[in-house]
């Protein structure tokens, strides 16, 4: 007698699934000996997602005064290949405000296609004394507009 998985197939979201949606442009250098992106890209992708919605442009950014933002987690799952040249949309959302962190959910996609899925928890940190800082509930708020 053979098993049968019970597992519920992976359902990938689709770049409308965020709120806020970033690009990047892929670049030859960003590819490997396999001819497509290396995986290390896929990090940085992220971090154009991330930092776009903390710091937008001619907005105000996602910190409060006197404090930065650090991560303490990344899980990061590779489901496509990404192949150069091209282009990158990268989506993001907020899944969970905390006291002084916030888990945030992407996903890459080129042409439409789900290449990554990641959770990013990141810590507002005190640049004076380099400890946690518990959220305003401004930027709480803030944060919570962003949940999809």
């Amino acid at each position: 007698m053979t098993e049968q998985s019970t597992a519920q197939p992976t359902q990938h979201p689709v770049l409308e699934d965020f709120p806020a949606h970033s690009h990047d442009k892929l670049r030859y250098g960003d590819t490997d000996r396999q001819g497509h992106v290396n995986n290390a890209v896929f990090s940085t992708l992220l971090e154009t997602g991330r930092v776009e919605l903390l710091h937008p442009a001619g907005g105000a950014s996602m910190n409060d005064e006197g404090a930065s933002w650090v991560i303490v987690r990344i899980e990061l799952d590779l489901v496509g290949e990404i192949t150069w040249p091209g282009s990158i949309d990268i989506g993001t959302r907020v899944e969970k405000v905390g006291r002084s962190s916030v888990t945030m959910q992407q996903g890459l996609f080129q042409a439409g296609r789900p290449v990554a899925r990641a959770t990013t928890v990141i810590v507002q940190m005190d640049d004076e004394t380099r400890g946690s800082r518990a959220l305003s509930e401004q930027l709480a708020e803030r944060f919570r507009a962003l949940q999809g």
